[in-house]
């Protein structure tokens, strides 16, 4: 299994989850494929303050530990001659971190307009890990009916749903927990978030009550 893991930013609220899984995965070992959408560098801007300039030099003002042995490549939306855009690009998965409703219905659909959604399509063709992070709400039945369709051809829906079981004491703490179950599902080791069992995750005694 390649250490190759692909990670798009959509336009959808909630990009810090895309930046802080980056920098989960480039804390090790690993080859990290970036791929911001338009509109995903514009709410980047809008809610991170990213100059859309150098992605090395935005992880590092915050305070990103990059293992020596990782990588980052940084590819156009537009790019339909990168190497994600093949079935014969090797990766262990895919994730849209946050994945917009546009980029959930063209991925559902087949829909191959930008490089976003043909690497997710040729992962679920090659039956490969995908993770879509939805960041929406209420849903539509049209957006229910596209993750439906989605988790049958075999991607895995994590809505930014946090736990407070874990009594978390800011926001960060709340992002780190999705990314934590984000890296779950790659089979990617961590210590980002407490597991159920530990002593910091078990409820208070009495809770009983269903």
């Amino acid at each position: 299994m390649t250490d190759t893991i692909i990670v798009a930013v959509s336009g959808a609220s909630g990009v810090v989850y895309g930046v802080r899984l980056v920098e989960a995965l480039l804390a090790q070992p690993l080859d990290v494929r970036l791929i911001p959408t338009r509109a995903g560098r514009h709410i980047l801007a809008h809610e991170m303050d990213f100059d859309d300039g150098d992605w090395p030099a935005f992880l590092a003002r915050r305070g990103a530990v990059q293992h020596p042995d990782a990588r980052l490549t940084v590819y156009r939306f537009d790019d339909l001659f990168a190497p994600p855009a093949s079935g014969s690009f090797p990766h262990r998965g895919m994730v849209i971190a946050p994945c917009s409703m546009k980029t959930l219905g063209a991925v559902a659909a087949g829909i191959g307009g930008n490089l976003v959604h043909r690497a997710a399509d040729v992962t679920l063709k090659e039956r490969r890990r995908l993770v879509l992070v939805p960041r929406e709400t209420p849903l539509s039945p049209i957006h229910l009916e596209n993750m439906h369709r989605l988790a049958l051809a075999g991607a895995t829906i994590l809505p930014p749903s946090p736990g407070f079981y874990f009594h978390p004491a800011s926001v960060a703490e709340l992002v780190d927990h999705i990314v934590a179950r984000i890296l779950d599902q790659l089979d990617v080791a961590h210590a980002l978030a407490p597991r159920w069992g530990q002593p910091s995750a078990t409820p208070p005694h009495g809770s009983d009550d269903g």
